[in-house]
């Protein structure tokens, strides 16, 4: 059975910033992910949240985030497998993720960080670290274009499925 997203918006801009960010969670356990999402909801932003990878992909495809908070350990798919597909996703290549877990070891962070996350985020955390590390994500996305996708970047004289040139932008 997929879980289906329950979508909350913000009602309040972002002090710092006029534009509201997107944010998906993604964790099993109901209570945390509600209550992340209140926190950043709190903090100016659009949140979605999800209990697992199935309801993740749907809402992905639904409406790209700006960020997406990961949960490690989950039932079915864990965040690391789900960070992978993620990666080699034409469309979501270049997701900002960050890990949110409380899985403590550092090789599981390192790991994480391998697999393409931009942060890992450990449980519990605080409120205040929580905005803190979400902002910090999306003030060092906000200079970068926008999300392209692979085939547009790819060269249009490329024949029978191959790839002659990949435009840098």
């Amino acid at each position: 059975m997929v879980n289906m997203p329950l979508t909350l918006f913000a009602m309040k801009p972002c002090e710092k910033d006029s534009t509201l960010a997107h944010i998906l969670v993604v964790d099993d356990d109901e209570i945390l992910a509600e209550n992340t999402a209140r926190i950043l909801i709190d903090a100016g932003h659009a949140c979605d949240w999800v209990t697992d990878t199935d309801a993740a992909f749907i809402a992905l495809h639904r409406r790209r985030p700006d960020l997406l908070l990961l949960d490690q350990n989950m039932p079915r798919e864990n965040g690391a497998t789900f960070l992978r597909r993620l990666r080699l996703s034409s469309r979501f290549y270049d997701l900002p993720v960050a890990m949110l877990t409380a899985v403590k070891g550092k090789e599981e962070e390192q790991i994480a960080y391998y697999n393409g996350a931009q942060d890992y985020i450990r449980k519990p955390f605080t409120e205040r670290d929580l905005v803190y590390r979400v902002s910090r994500l999306l003030l060092q996305r906000a200079g970068r274009r926008k999300h392209t996708p692979l085939e547009e970047m790819v060269s249009p004289r490329a024949t029978n499925g191959q790839v002659m040139a990949v435009r840098m932008v």
